[in-house]
């Protein structure tokens, strides 16, 4: 590392690690700063940790120009515990925060530097900050560059870069307010962003469809949802078509509540206040299609964005309605407060007619069943074939983001039976349980012969406080995994 580099920085952060001979800790900016960084680092016990953030301040001499004079006199030393890919994430975002309000940090990434990617994720990560704060508890600004110092090859810079940023976005989109974001909001955001993403230039395309072209297409499921606001309902399909691509698309369909008071059915007080982000899922699918055409990958793929207000109003639908879906099933209303799947059903066989895809993968934070078998650090997944499913899982795990694989038992597909529809869309039998899977049987009928899985991310959706690379509020969980998978494919 030479002064260069350390030039107009006001942070320097070291990766180090526990071996068996110690802590092992870069020594290229000893000799720049005259200190025995590893001797300090064990004075003050540190062990290598992932996510370990030990603080060096290097003081002012009073007789005489110290060795560091010019240099920054705040080192950080990061522990990068077995330097696996989880360790990394934790570590970056340990990072982001212990620099949060410098100006810039340097990063001597040692050994790390070819498997850097996950350390970037946490930092970006991290480093994300919602739309609307308060004057007085307002987190520090994120650091405003950040150097890296190391062989990191460029494509991993950019995967982290882009990764991080899909999960952002559905952040972001998630914690807006819900007097600002409506359905029309949202399909003008999804305009937006994809313009920011290349446009037409890099094979995106955005339509978005009104109440009218709702209602006369038949998507009954989405009209009967959207019918009690007085903000209507929108369908935006994003479509990533890769130039000279001919593979059949993958379908990603995204739950789009931009309120949930419950409808008819309300909802407590209590329950209501985090509703804005029950358009996670529409976040999370269109943050991945864009990710998708700034990575270039070479698999088409759509997202359809199914978006409505659930509201309590007299044209609200209510239950024991029957409604008619786009297929043309009759489906029994017994709660309109299980609005998600009725969206998600006319999205996914409107999307399967339209688009002939090769698999379909519907997100939702659907049923609170789901979060309380699994908790807020794992998603439920549903998968109708064993290669879906693992691919999931996999990708889950490398970008930190839990899929847990939950069974579609058929002896419960009978307490969907309706006397009066084809389905009734909740459980009709208060004996069987199992709400999240009942729910994904639901959905399973409107998938047909398309392999299909489904992510319950009611638990892990939001989180109650920062936590590694989550921070407070909709966390986009899934959008890096998702990006995983499709890369992989």
């Amino acid at each position: 590392m030479s002064r260069d580099i350390l030039d107009g920085a006001d942070a320097v952060a070291l990766l180090v690690s526990s071996g068996e001979d110690g802590l092992a800790v870069p020594t290229g900016l000893d000799a720049l700063l005259g200190v025995d960084l590893a001797a300090f680092a064990a004075h003050e016990g540190a062990a290598g940790s992932a996510a370990e953030i030990t603080r060096l301040s290097l003081p002012s001499l009073l007789d005489g120009e110290a060795p560091w004079a010019g240099l920054p006199t705040r080192v950080l030393l990061a522990g990068a515990g077995d330097g696996g890919s989880t360790a990394l994430r934790r570590t970056g975002a340990a990072l982001a925060r212990a620099a949060a309000g410098r100006e810039r940090l340097v990063i001597d990434l040692g050994d790390y530097a070819e498997g850097a990617e996950p350390l970037l994720e946490g930092l970006l990560l991290a480093s994300y900050r919602p739309p609307f704060r308060g004057v007085g508890d307002a987190p520090k600004d994120a650091v405003g560059e950040v150097v890296l110092v190391g062989s990191v090859a460029a494509e991993a810079v950019e995967t982290a870069e882009v990764s991080a940023r899909a999960t952002c976005r559905a952040r972001l989109l998630a914690a807006t307010p819900s007097n600002i974001k409506n359905p029309a909001w949202l399909a003008e955001q999804a305009q937006v962003l994809a313009k920011e993403s290349g446009g037409s230039r890099a094979g995106l395309r955005v339509t978005v469809r009104d109440e009218a072209w709702i209602e006369r297409t038949g998507m009954g499921g989405l009209a009967a949802v959207g019918r009690g606001s007085a903000t209507p309902p929108r369908l935006v399909v994003v479509e990533y078509r890769p130039v000279g691509a001919t593979a059949a698309p993958v379908l990603l369909v995204g739950k789009g509540i931009t309120y949930d008071t419950g409808g008819i059915s309300i909802k407590p007080r209590e329950a209501m206040v985090p509703m804005k982000t029950d358009m996670s899922g529409a976040a999370v699918v269109l943050s991945v299609v864009l990710a998708a055409a700034e990575l270039r990958l070479e698999q088409p793929m759509v997202a359809v964005l199914p978006l409505a207000e659930n509201a309590f109003s007299g044209s609200a639908y209510r239950p024991g309605d029957v409604v008619r879906m786009y297929d043309g099933s009759t489906v029994e209303i017994g709660n309109t407060d299980a609005e998600g799947r009725m969206v998600l059903a006319d999205a996914m066989a409107w999307g399967r007619e339209q688009f002939s895809p090769s698999v379909l993968v519907d997100v939702a934070t659907l049923t609170g069943a789901a979060a309380l078998g699994l908790g807020k650090l794992h998603a439920a997944l549903y998968a109708t074939t064993p290669e879906l499913r693992d691919g999931l899982v996999a990708a889950g795990d490398a970008a930190g983001e839990p899929l847990w694989p939950m069974p579609l038992v058929e002896e419960y597909r009978a307490a969907l039976e309706s006397p009066i529809a084809d389905v009734s869309h909740i459980a009709t039998d208060a004996h069987v349980g199992g709400g999240s899977i009942t729910a994904a049987l639901f959905l399973q009928r409107f998938a047909g012969d398309v392999p299909w899985a489904h992510l319950d991310i009611a638990g892990p959706g939001r989180s109650d406080s920062d936590r590694h690379e989550i921070t407070k509020g909709p966390t986009g969980f899934t959008a890096r995994a998702l990006v995983r998978w499709l890369a992989a494919r």
